[in-house]
């Protein structure tokens, strides 16, 4: 393939670029760089500011309001986005449930949710994770019971990223018991303001609420509820973790995270002089960017690939386990380099408050460090992914 950008995609670069330096908030950039937690009216202001612009349904096909961007475009942009330290699009509703909407949802649900989608009426979050269930997914335990024109659903679902601000949530549940564990799922939009729905949440150990338990109890859902066939909904959930997999690779925020690491590592000063300058440190430094280098090589290579018409297979796994591997050892690093001063429990930080003993540049990286420990777990495991790789690959 030919790792050059076209002057197209040079010119749509520079487009993404004079877009970030007039419309990305100060505030909100600088929030991002410091990994400080963003509010829901932080994520709420860069959604709007994206969908007034047209970048937020950019990868979108254009029949459903989208710019549809190739694969390289999207790729350009979530770079960019990521050295300007822009928030992250909340994925839920706009990268995760609008693909599964265009390609398996009724024309209803397309004509209704899409539009919702990209105006931020609906917040979206993810129902798949159950404490019994999480990378063996298909262990998935929540009912649903067919009852006239409504299904009643009881479960628990876990790890919901951002439901304490969704007003819609998006589920796998059970609703046969019959054949193999995967025929008999299904895929459900539920509304999180139906009675029987109780939020729990889940305080990370760097004491951020970011995650949750979601209960069901005799919760009635409409049956015109219900994405696609019933009992199908594995398939459909195997669609949206192959997209989710190839963005939790990262690149763009792994080369900003190492672009911020040598910043570090230039102003730290190990035994007088620099710590870059420390042969040690160096050699893990030049082993993480040749890494990443070559991981970008081949995440451009299977873009360019899904311009052509070609699925990602394995090559989503292989993506989602280097991504996650590399942007933990770039934080890890940067954990080290500043030795004392990434010392984690500072009541002041656990507090909310915004306060730090050591320089700037050191500020939460033992934070952002253990938060990122679980890019390696969600969207199926690492583990799980050598597995699917192995069989893809070696047919085993």
């Amino acid at each position: 393939m030919d790792l050059n950008y076209t002057e197209e995609e040079i010119a749509f670069r520079a487009e993404v670029r004079a877009f970030l330096k007039d419309k990305l908030p100060a505030d909100l950039s600088a929030k991002v760089a410091a990994g400080e937690p963003l509010t829901k009216a932080d994520m709420d202001l860069w959604h709007r500011l994206l969908n007034e612009q047209g970048y937020l349904a950019g990868p979108w096909p254009k029949k459903f309001g989208g710019g549809e961007w190739t694969a390289v475009q999207k790729h350009i942009f979530e770079e960019e986005c990521a050295f300007a330290h822009a928030p992250r699009i909340v994925p839920f509703g706009v990268g995760m449930l609008a693909p599964v909407l265009m390609a398996f949802g009724s024309k209803e649900q397309q004509d209704y949710y899409l539009p919702r989608i990209l105006s931020g009426e609906d917040w979206w979050c993810q129902g798949y994770s159950e404490p019994g269930a999480g990378s063996d997914l298909a262990s998935l335990k929540t009912r649903a019971v067919r009852e006239g024109d409504h299904y009643i659903v009881n479960g628990q679902k876990t790890w919901t990223t951002l439901g304490q601000f969704a007003n819609k949530i998006f589920c796998l549940v059970r609703t046969s018991t019959e054949g193999k564990p995967q025929e008999g799922i299904s895929f459900l939009l539920i509304d999180m303001d139906t009675p029987g729905i109780e939020v729990r949440p889940i305080i990370l150990i760097d004491g951020v609420h970011e995650v949750n338990e979601v209960w069901f109890t005799d919760v009635k859902v409409p049956v015109k509820n219900l994405v696609g066939e019933e009992n199908k909904g594995w398939t459909y959930a195997k669609y949206l973790l192959t997209h989710e997999r190839t963005g939790i690779a990262g690149v763009g925020f792994a080369k900003a995270g190492l672009d911020g690491l040598k910043r570090i590592a230039r102003a730290e000063m190990h035994h007088g002089r620099p710590l870059i300058e420390d042969p040690l440190f160096a050699a893990r430094l030049a082993r993480i960017e040749i890494e990443l280098m070559a991981m970008e090589t081949f995440n451009l290579r299977t873009v360019a690939g899904a311009d052509a018409g070609h699925a990602p297979g394995p090559e989503s796994s292989m993506l989602k386990v280097k991504g996650s591997i590399l942007r933990q050892a770039i934080n890890d690093l940067a954990r080290r380099a500043v030795g004392p001063w990434a010392v984690p429990f500072v009541s002041e930080n656990l507090e909310g408050n915004i306060y730090h003993p050591g320089p700037d540049y050191s500020a939460r990286s033992a934070n952002i460090y253990l938060n990122n420990r679980k890019i390696s777990i969600y969207g199926g495991s690492n583990e799980v992914q050598r597995g699917i790789i192995t069989k893809a690959i070696l047919g085993l």
